[in-house]
C-alpha cells in the first residue's frame, strides 16, 4: 500500500541523515562520542531516529518516531530504548530549533537541538527535572552531519 509523505514533517528535512555526536553527561566522568540517524519511514509518513553512544557508561541505544497530528498542527515522538524504557514527548520545531520534552511528576525532561545556519552542525542541550525540583543538566551534544 502506498502512502503520500507526511507535508507536516516537510520542515524536518534538514535534520535527515547520519550524524556523528559528541556529548557530556553529568553523571559520566568521560567525553561521549556516538552516532544518531533522523531517517524517514518507508511511507514518509513518520521520522525514524536511531541513536547510540560508542562508550559503555550506561548511556541506553534509542530508538523514536516521530509523527504529526494533522488536525492539531501538533507533533509527538514515541521513545523506546535498550533498557526497555519507552516514553511520549511533546515535539516543536521553530525557526531553526527542534525541541522535544515531557512532563511528569517525577522524571521531566526537556532537549533543544539548534541547527546551524549550513546545516551541517547541532548542538543539543538537555535538561532533567527529578520530582518537581530546580531543571538540571542532562545530556549535552554537539552533532557533525556525515550524509
Amino acid at each position: 500500500m502506498d502512502f503520500p509523505p507526511n507535508p507536516a514533517l516537510a520542515l524536518f528535512e534538514p535534520f535527515i541523515g547520519t550524524w556523528t555526536t559528541v556529548g557530556t553527561h553529568p553523571q559520566v566522568p568521560t567525553t561521549l562520542h556516538g552516532q544518531t540517524t533522523f531517517a524517514w519511514h518507508e511511507s514518509k509518513a513518520f521520522i525514524i531516529l536511531r541513536s547510540h553512544i560508542d562508550e559503555d557508561v550506561g548511556v541506553p541505544r534509542g530508538v523514536a518516531i516521530i509523527g504529526s497530528d494533522d488536525k492539531l498542527g501538533t507533533y509527538a515522538m514515541i521513545y523506546y530504548d535498550s533498557r526497555g524504557v519507552s516514553r511520549t514527548m511533546q515535539v516543536t520545531f521553530e525557526a531553526n530549533v527542534l525541541s522535544w520534552w515531557r512532563d511528569d511528576p517525577e522524571l521531566s525532561q526537556r532537549y533543544a537541538f539548534t541547527m546551524s545556519a549550513d546545516g551541517k552542525t547541532i548542538v543539543s542541550k538537555g535538561e532533567a527535572s527529578f520530582d518537581g525540583g530546580p531543571w538540571k543538566p542532562d545530556l549535552d551534544q554537539t552533532f557533525t552531519k556525515v550524509q
